[in-house]
């Protein structure tokens, strides 16, 4: 059965009409990605968000070493605005993010069994923290990047998180100050993948689906359809991977030949996004 929350729920993701929302469910059997994609084929403009939904209020914290070659990067969750700024709470998360520098714990299951400089383990410490406010916590995030050289960001308000793994160049100064305006970009525009080819098989064929049904349903000739599909890819991977992103600061540049501008060879390798719900 299709319920009022479930079609609001959609509405919310994709920002199409109530009816429309409605008959794709219904169409899809409830299922909220199938009904996304009978939306796109009907031509909606469907802004359907990957953003992590899991918490409500919470921070993201980060940090490297000091060869800027390996960086760690958590988000710790609570339930209201109020806890999120407590003092007591920014502690315990710093106190995790320093225990999970130290001992690298390749697991968010290892983090939570890590000691702490209190000498309770992360989870004991939690549950202790829980006990004072009443008030659900948890890291709801645990990441981390080795790479020639690895730049953290966070954004205002400390509720997203960034880590930009490059190669190419040293990490110079010029070439750290890079780093944080690619990691503001993916900040901003949270880019699926860093390229193309770090796309994955399923996600090229549901867009060259969605794309020719598309162009299918706006009547071009069936003669027209691949090559129009395949435009419409090359589209969705410059709107969607890091690399062939226009650069926010300078929109004539993509981010590959921004950092090519800053230093021939230098590129992005890998990077990792974390946010608390909302971001």
């Amino acid at each position: 059965m299709i319920t009022a929350q479930d079609i609001n729920q959609l509405r919310q993701r994709t920002g199409a009409g109530m009816m429309d929302c409605k008959q794709a469910l219904t169409a899809a059997g409830g299922d909220f990605e199938q009904a996304i994609d009978i939306l796109r084929k009907k031509g909606q403009k469907v802004s359907a968000s990957r953003a992590d939904r899991t918490t409500t209020e919470g921070i993201v914290l980060t940090k490297t070493d000091t060869t800027h070659s390996y960086g760690v990067m958590l988000a710790l969750s609570c339930e209201t605005d109020f806890v999120a700024k407590n003092e007591t709470f920014r502690q315990l998360g710093q106190a995790i993010l320093e225990a999970s520098f130290i001992h690298k714990p390749t697991t968010l299951t290892e983090l939570l069994d890590l000691s702490t400089a209190g000498g309770l383990s992360v989870q004991e410490e939690i549950t202790e923290l829980v006990g004072k406010i009443g008030e659900k916590v948890t890291v709801s995030a645990y990441t981390t990047l080795s790479c020639e050289t690895v730049v953290p960001y966070i954004h205002v308000g400390d509720r997203l998180g960034v880590l930009v793994g490059l190669k190419g160049s040293y990490g110079s100064p010029k070439v750290i100050e890079a780093g944080k305006n690619v990691a503001m970009q993916i900040a901003a525009m949270n880019p699926l993948a860093v390229d193309k080819d770090s796309v994955s098989v399923e996600i090229v064929n549901r867009e060259l689906a969605v794309a020719q049904e598309q162009a299918r349903n706006e009547g071009k000739p069936d003669s027209m359809l691949d090559k129009i599909s395949q435009g419409r890819l090359d589209k969705f991977f410059k709107e969607n991977t890091l690399l062939h992103q226009p650069f926010v600061k300078n929109n004539n540049l993509s981010i590959a030949k921004y950092l090519e501008s800053v230093s021939p060879g230098l590129t992005v390798v890998a990077f990792e996004r974390v946010s608390v719900a909302g971001v």
